[in-house]
């Protein structure tokens, strides 16, 4: 993966607007990725949606585990509405991982050349 000339190098504190979770994977995820020297201010607002998401999925399979995938609506059983959010989060969570390069495959991936290095390749 390519090191970014500006990535931040020191750990920040997560945003105080997310969720315990949301917090919990910053607190996680940022030193990994500021050891990997790739992540960048413009980039907080993708970990930051990211936290957000994974924050959701343990959120949701709280209330599942609680409250059961189903419950009796007024014509038989029905899938909780937190399955879809946790659903609709894990998808989000899953993408927004693999663009912080969080994941086995995104870490695999060729690392982007600078201008100079294509610029050179045409010579």
């Amino acid at each position: 993966m390519k090191q970014d000339s500006e990535a931040i190098t020191k750990v920040r504190p997560a945003p105080k607007w997310l969720s315990d979770d949301a917090r919990s994977e910053w607190r996680r995820v940022l030193p990994i990725l500021i050891g990997r020297k790739i992540l960048t201010v413009g980039d907080l607002g993708s970990l930051e949606n990211y936290c957000v998401a994974i924050g959701q999925v343990r959120e949701t399979e709280r209330v599942i585990q609680t409250e059961g995938m189903f419950y009796q609506g007024e014509h038989g059983p029905k899938r909780h509405p937190a399955t879809a959010i946790q659903a609709e989060a894990t998808t989000r969570a899953r993408l927004l991982a693999a663009e912080l390069g969080l994941t086995p495959v995104s870490r695999s991936r060729p690392a982007i050349r600078d201008d100079d290095d294509a610029d050179a390749s045409l010579d």
